[in-house]
């Protein structure tokens, strides 16, 4: 007997959802693919699904085609913030850091708050502050920068009436994250970005708040978004579909739940993944692109960004 289920261990991560450029495609599914291997390779050595989801989103935190870690974007002030959760669905802990600074890693900063600590959630200088005190290395922005987010930035300062909403469709961006479930039954999610280009300094979105950016129970399964987050945070999207999970809902099901009722009830675009405490992989978005890749139950990578 393997624990409490008898499941596959899996594993699916996400890119971001948006309008992804044609030319950057081919980076950005290199990206999804290397960090549903680096994933798989720790379910496949009987590691746990909260050591999975970390470990994939750091292989897209140091990837400069995401907009997390390395090729977060800028904000107003020409600043870079970055948010992140971690969530195990055995104990319903986690960690999670907002609008923190010179962290090449945050999903690792919110790992440490999580194994280290009795709180949940750490923003701005006081998650600098305690990055330090752990001894991780603080970089500065130079390192997370990349040319991209330097145009975009210099193109948006140019347009006095510029709104969030705007960046959405038509620019690539690429919020990350991960959920998986591991030979015990136990399921995990993890979500990590830089946030929306030329968002107002301190401007916190869905991704690090339980919920909505990241949920995890083994009563029911593991989720991860992706896309507008203050539409995000409006239905508690991830939250949403996990419950539907528990209503007896497939896990595709579920799933294309959450987005639809997301767009019915505020307008809002972006992609959501999916795993149900039997295994079932899934996701949904209602964006031109999402950036998906999986474990097939061979253990088998598959990826795809549009329909």
């Amino acid at each position: 007997m393997k624990g409490i289920l008898e499941v596959i261990p899996r594993i699916i991560v996400h890119g971001g959802a948006w309008k992804i450029a044609e030319e950057e495609h081919a980076g950005h599914m290199a990206g999804v693919r290397a960090a549903a291997e680096a994933g798989r390779a720790i379910l496949a050595a009987g590691g746990s699904a909260l050591d999975a989801v970390e470990r994939a989103v750091i292989v897209m935190e140091d990837d400069p085609a995401f907009d997390a870690g390395v090729g977060s974007v800028f904000n107003r002030a020409g600043d870079i913030e970055m948010d992140a959760i971690i969530m195990d669905g055995r104990t319903l802990k986690l960690g999670a850091v907002a609008a923190v600074r010179g962290i090449t890693n945050p999903v690792r900063l919110a790992r440490m708050l999580f194994d280290d600590t009795d709180h949940s959630l750490l923003v701005g200088e006081g998650a600098r502050r305690f990055a330090e005190e752990k001894g991780m290395r603080l970089c500065a922005q130079a390192e997370l920068t990349v040319p991209r987010e330097i145009e975009r930035f210099l193109r948006l300062q140019k347009m006095p009436d510029y709104r969030l909403s705007y960046e959405f469709t038509p620019d690539p961006q690429g919020t990350v994250g991960a959920v998986a479930i591991d030979a015990e039954g136990h399921v995990a999610a993890a979500t990590s970005t830089g946030g929306v280009a030329y968002k107002m300094p301190g401007r916190v979105g869905d991704s690090p708040l339980v919920g909505s950016g990241a949920y995890a129970d083994d009563l029911s399964g593991a989720a991860s978004a992706t896309g507008h987050g203050e539409s995000i945070m409006r239905v508690v999207l991830c939250k949403m579909a996990t419950d539907a999970v528990a209503r007896g809902l497939r896990a595709q099901q579920a799933a294309d739940l959450a987005i639809r009722t997301m767009f019915e009830r505020t307008g809002g675009y972006g992609g959501l993944i999916l795993v149900d405490r039997q295994g079932q992989v899934a996701f949904a978005y209602n964006t031109p692109h999402m950036t998906v890749a999986w474990t097939g139950e061979d253990g088998s990578i598959h990826a795809r960004i549009k329909a």
